[in-house]
């Protein structure tokens, strides 16, 4: 149930939303509210089972080996954040539709709203570290997309760089911590980790990894000095700023802190570090957001001074300020994603988001004017109102947690954001509905109440503001105190939420913060000069953001220093320092160990090597004699590569024989079409000094690895081949040792590789695509089309299709037993194929394949990728790893006993992608569009 949760948004949401581009936009509204509202009702079903204490824990197991599976927890602390997460993404839905204009894409902003939501719920439920990590980072890149989905504009392609930018660095940073935290604890599943803190906190490891994880944590959830990201990142449509600053990317730093303060509590450093910089965060950024004259701006910082309020509570670490946290985070979202739908309220109906051209707003928008009084009293805390309660309980955790002189401080500090956080947020009523008749700046003066669809949510959120604010016990204490016994991972006496606690040191403070809040605005309001005031000019450096722009301008001018000093566009060069880097790595650590020749018995050379090893000699002699000549070096390492197979055969190794002259084959073929595009010369670059220089590099870089080998094969050694020997037939179900581990024990790399290759020649299909490669005065307008061969040639190759494509199919089959094998098929295959176009010509060739410009080939890829995929899924539902095989003899009438394995689906995935990739390279090389008489490479027109 949980993995469906996740998946619904993540691949039902997001290929639905960018699909259905020709459906009306109705209809993409309900389905996107449909999937986010499934979620949602999904998640409350559990609600009973989770608060009577209970968990819900999902598994598969991935890499167990490596303590990563996909594991999924809910409890109290994931069913608030996930509800949230799909609640307000509901209400965002539904006023996007309102928001975004018919010319901009609401499929595209559905599509990234569904990436997003997927990837939060993810990390609200993810029980495993790495996994939690992944769903980090997709949290990052989805924010990019969403942040500059306005691409044309410069400001959200800033915006949305600096944002992945710095959360990117610290979700590294996170990683980290992650990595040295489950190698502490032995275990990266979230719900063991928990209750192991003591000895957690008693390794010398933790420190570094808390600070690796805050690092993470901070950057996310915008905490100084980290904060100033998020201002610069309101360029996005405003569905979004409502989304992330409520309840999704800004909240999963403070999500982090919650769900692992069972390891955290306690540790002093945790305790000082937190409440130290969520109380800065709490100050400066209501400071600044006083001063903002754009609206989202304003709210913006008002998002840093609240978060850094929750992370101050979180450090504060008593079960009551866990409690406040917890409360505030609901009441946050409810107010925050209300007021930012009212800022794009105003700028869709008024045209402008200016506060100095905002007043007077009321006589034209009463009903949104009040939505705002209700929500922004909320924000600063004004009785009745669920953002009073959260605050007392946050003064009165500060009047406790600290004593003596800290207390004095930490007291006026807060008191004075509680005066910053009341003056914005009268700021936002008194400024912009009243404050004197309807502004003249305001570019549209008809301006008129919205359409009740987009006042909806902000109306169902203000009223979830004053519900709670009345009457807090019946609607969250309870909710409140299971989700904080979660968190804390023990009982904790039930916090009272009440309006009235008596007259005392809190309500001192909270009296002293409305009514200094509403006298700073007065003065602010009335003093042009202070109202005017451009902070950036005086106080930019504590924003961060000119040091972040400073430190990118050193990295920038330092890297395009040395790419002009380095990149001299001569392969001679970087190769002269690739080889010494590489010389100079690996003599460094090998001068501490002898060097002289191992004990091991040597054995005298057969005559047949010595021939073999005269031959590559002289091969690689001729290669470096004839390396101006183009062809000449092709066939001539073609000829290498022919020894270096010979040498496979005699050492007994079959498979990979077969598969290097194949391999061999392709390339030589290859390098042969792609060098005809360029003249048959290479010029001569090197001095005669360079070139003594070049031999002394080249000859101990031979003579290093040749040593190295040396001192290897001289000594004895421990082999695991014994494993892959003994294992190969029982689990793999093979007797060819080397294709079971291809296809079996290492199967994810060969997944990988031809996932690889795959890329490979898609990228040169994009390479070549729209490019017009024109002969030179060197090779004297060469065509390179394949164009139809003689008589004999075309009847000779004929017979060869299928007899090749037989052999392909023996090869295949025999593989997982004897030599050969899916990749070994697909050379075959292809170099029939091959021959095909030299006989036919390209044109014919393709007409018969029915592979016009390659486009089969590219099918060709997708099916053999996908086939492999498939199978290695296919092993989650007997629930074992990703792309173990199975086996099985079966004995159907007539045929006798047969073997099927599931390692054959996977090899028959290796057969079609290494075809259409081999394939797809080969045409696209030969395509007539890529071919004229004269002249240089040019773009199509």
């Amino acid at each position: 149930m949980l993995a469906i949760i996740i998946l619904l948004p993540l691949l039902l949401g997001t290929v639905l939303s960018a699909s259905l581009h020709q459906v009306p936009r109705l209809i993409k509204m309900l389905i996107a509210v449909g999937i986010s509202l499934s979620c949602f009702t999904l998640l409350l079903s559990q609600a009973n089972t989770i608060f009577n204490g209970q968990s819900i824990v999902q598994a598969w197991q991935w890499l167990p080996e490596l303590g990563i599976n996909l594991s999924f927890r809910l409890d109290a602390l994931g069913l608030l954040f996930s509800l949230l997460i799909s609640g307000i993404g509901t209400l965002i839905f539904i006023y996007a539709y309102y928001y975004l204009s018919e010319k901009s894409s609401l499929s595209k902003l559905y599509c990234l709203l569904m990436l997003f939501m997927a990837a939060m719920l993810g990390i609200s439920l993810s029980n495993n570290l790495i996994i939690l990590m992944v769903f980090w980072e997709l949290t990052s890149i989805s924010s990019f997309l969403l942040v500059s989905y306005w691409q044309q504009y410069e400001a959200a392609q800033r915006g949305s760089r600096m944002a992945f930018t710095i959360t990117g660095m610290g979700g590294l940073a996170m990683l980290g911590g992650f990595v040295l935290l489950g190698q502490i604890a032995g275990t990266y599943q979230i719900d063991q980790l928990l209750s192991m803190g003591a000895t957690l906190q008693h390794s010398p490891l933790f420190t570094p990894a808390l600070l690796l994880i805050l690092l993470g944590a901070f950057t996310k959830s915008a905490q100084f000095p980290f904060h100033f990201w998020l201002p610069n990142a309101m360029a996005a449509p405003t569905p979004v700023s409502a989304y992330l600053h409520s309840a999704t990317m800004v909240k999963a730093g403070i999500f982090i802190v919650a769900r692992f303060l069972p390891i955290f509590l306690g540790f002093a450093l945790f305790h000082q570090l937190v409440t130290t910089i969520g109380l800065i965060t709490f100050c400066i950024g209501a400071f600044f957001a006083v001063f903002k004259e754009d609206l989202k701006g304003l709210l913006a910082y008002s998002t840093i001074s609240h978060l850094g309020l929750i992370m101050c509570l979180l450090g504060i670490g008593s079960p009551l300020a866990i409690a406040a946290a917890i409360f505030h985070i609901l009441n946050h979202a409810t107010f925050k994603a209300a007021l930012f739908m009212i800022a794009g309220v105003i700028d869709h109906e008024m045209g402008t988001r200016s506060l100095r051209k905002l007043k007077g707003v009321w006589q034209l928008l009463p009903f949104t004017g009040t939505l705002t009084f209700i929500t922004a009293s909320a924000m600063a805390g004004v009785p009745l109102t669920n953002g009073f309660i959260s605050k007392e309980m946050f003064f009165t955790e500060i009047s406790q947690a600290f004593t003596g002189t800290s207390a004095v401080l930490a007291i006026t500090v807060t008191t004075l954001a509680g005066i910053f956080a009341v003056a914005y947020s009268v700021r936002m009523i008194h400024g912009i509905f009243f404050d004197g008749s309807l502004g003249e700046e305001i570019p549209n003066q008809d301006a008129h109440e919205p359409p009740f669809g987009m006042r909806a949510p902000i109306l169902f959120l203000a009223i979830a503001c004053l519900a709670v604010g009345v009457f807090p016990a019946f609607f969250a204490e309870d909710a409140v105190k299971t989700i904080t016994e979660s968190a804390l991972q023990q009982p904790i006496n039930s916090p009272h939420l009440a309006i009235w606690h008596g007259f005392n040191l809190p309500l001192i403070m909270s009296l002293i913060a409305l009514v200094g809040g509403i006298l700073f605005y007065a003065f602010f309001a009335y003093r042009e000069k202070i109202r005017h005031i451009e902070l950036e000019r005086f106080l930019g450096p504590l924003q961060c953001k000119l040091i972040f722009e400073a430190i990118l301008t050193f990295l920038e001018n330092t890297s395009r220093k040395i790419k002009l000093a380095t990149e001299t566009g001569r392969l001679q060069g970087y190769l002269f320092w690739i080889i010494l880097f590489s010389i100079a790595l690996v003599s460094i650590p090998l001068l501490s160990y002898p060097l002289s020749t191992g004990a091991r018995v040597l054995t005298h050379a057969p005559p047949l090597a010595v021939v073999l090893w005269a031959l590559l000699f002289s091969a690689c002699w001729m290669l470096l004699w004839f390396h101006h000549e183009r062809v000449k070096a092709v066939l001539i390492s073609g000829a290498v590569g022919l020894v270096v197979s010979i040498t496979f055969i005699t050492l007994s190794a079959p498979d990979l024989a077969l598969t290097q002259i194949t391999v061999d084959v392709v390339t030589t073929v290859l390098l042969l079409m792609s060098l005809s595009l360029l003249p048959q010369l290479t010029p001569y670059e090197s001095s005669q000094t360079r070139r003594w220089r070049d031999a002394i590099i080249a000859i101990s870089a031979g003579l290093g690895i040749g040593w190295i080998a040396w001192l290897i094969l001289t000594r004895d050694h421990d082999s695991i081949s014994w494993f892959f020997v003994q294992q190969a037939l029982p689990l793999g179900g093979g007797s060819n040792i080397v294709n079971v581990i291809l296809v079996d024990f290492r199967g994810f790399d060969t997944f990988g590789e031809i996932t690889v290759l795959g890329i490979a020649g898609i990228g040169t299909l994009c390479l070549m695509d729209g490019m017009r490669t024109h002969g030179t005065t060197t090779t004297k307008g060469l065509t390179y089309r394949f164009t139809p061969s003689p008589l004999l040639v075309r009847t000779s190759t004929s017979w060869v299709l299928p007899i090749a494509l037989i052999v392909s199919l023996y090869i295949f089959l025999r593989g997982h037993n004897y030599p050969g094998g899916g990749f070994i098929a697909g050379l075959i295959t292809a170099m029939a194929l091959i021959m095909q176009y030299i006989a036919l010509g390209q044109d014919r060739a393709e007409r018969l394949l029915h592979a016009k410009s390659g486009r089969r080939y590219e099918r060709w890829i997708g099916i053999g990728l996908t086939i492999a995929g498939l199978t290695g899924l296919a092993a989650w539902g007997w629930s074992r790893p990703f792309l173990t095989s199975a086996h099985v003899y079966v004995e159907p009438p007539l045929l006798g006993s047969l073997h099927l394995t599931s390692a054959a689906l996977f090899d028959l995935g290796v057969y079609f992608a290494v075809l259409g990739s081999t394939m797809l390279m080969i045409s696209v090389l030969g395509d007539s569009r890529h071919s004229s008489m004269s002249g240089p490479i040019v773009p199509k027109e």
